[in-house]
């Protein structure tokens, strides 16, 4: 079953003008185009199109769009990700509207403000003493000033190279690459990469391999690279180990 550009630019609120230009620029093809020269699309074209506009809304550009849907092609793994986020920012803003509505509701009664509850949902910064324990304060400062400067874009890319990562991984064991692989090396340095723009900064071979290490140490992060495989934690770990000592030289 497929669609006409027509229909498509009705269920999805859009124009045929818009749904060509991403023809265009490389960014959604017609699945099939007609004798007659009308543009079809099928099942396939509407979830990469529904990704797209999901991805717009959040402000993110169209170049920076192509990026995003060409490091994570498996559109299930995308939505499952950005479901999740939008979830995680659906709980924020309820947990935000209650607080601005109590303090609201205080103000208009002339009652005392619950200064306790007014902050609720605005916290990213749960791990903060974890973070400052292990590699100091500086360290978790200059992290929060960097996380707090992106935009819901800039979130959502450094989110979805992440999803990405861990899409990677979990096919490097399907193939039964080992870690000290090239292939599995290179998915390390992208990792690595990856970290770096969290912290802001190259960091040291001892904060990767602690970092690594955190994933087979704790289930929280460890889940994250456990979701094909049991062993997908160590395996991570043992291939950015591999990537660091070979840094060091």
């Amino acid at each position: 079953m497929d669609w006409s550009i027509a229909d498509v630019a009705k269920l999805a609120g859009t124009t045929s003008r818009t749904l060509r230009h991403y023809d265009s620029i490389g960014l959604l093809a017609p699945s099939r185009v007609g004798a007659n020269g009308y543009r079809y699309y099928d099942r396939a074209a509407l979830v990469r199109l529904q990704r797209i506009l999901l991805l717009r809304q959040l402000g993110m550009g169209l170049p920076q769009i192509g990026q995003v849907l060409e490091g994570q092609q498996d559109d299930a793994a995308a939505l499952a990700a950005h479901l999740v986020y939008l979830q995680d920012e659906q709980a924020r803003l309820h947990t935000q509207i209650r607080a601005v509505r109590s303090t609201l509701k205080a103000l208009k009664g002339d009652e005392e403000i619950m200064a306790e509850k007014m902050f609720e949902g605005f916290d990213h910064t749960q791990y903060r003493e974890e973070v400052e324990e292990r590699w100091g304060s500086e360290a978790y400062a200059e992290s929060d000033q960097w996380w707090r400067s992106l935009d819901d874009a800039g979130k959502l890319g450094f989110s979805a190279e992440h999803a990405a990562l861990q899409d990677a991984w979990d096919e490097a064991q399907r193939r039964g690459l080992a870690p000290a692989s090239a292939e599995a090396q290179e998915l390390a340095r992208r990792h690595a990469e990856w970290i770096a723009a969290g912290t802001r900064k190259e960091p040291d071979p001892e904060m990767l391999i602690g970092l690594a290490e955190m994933y087979v140490a704790d289930n929280r992060f460890g889940a994250n690279y456990t979701r094909a495989f049991e062993s997908g934690a160590k395996y991570v770990r043992d291939a950015l180990v591999t990537y660091t000592r070979g840094l060091q030289g």
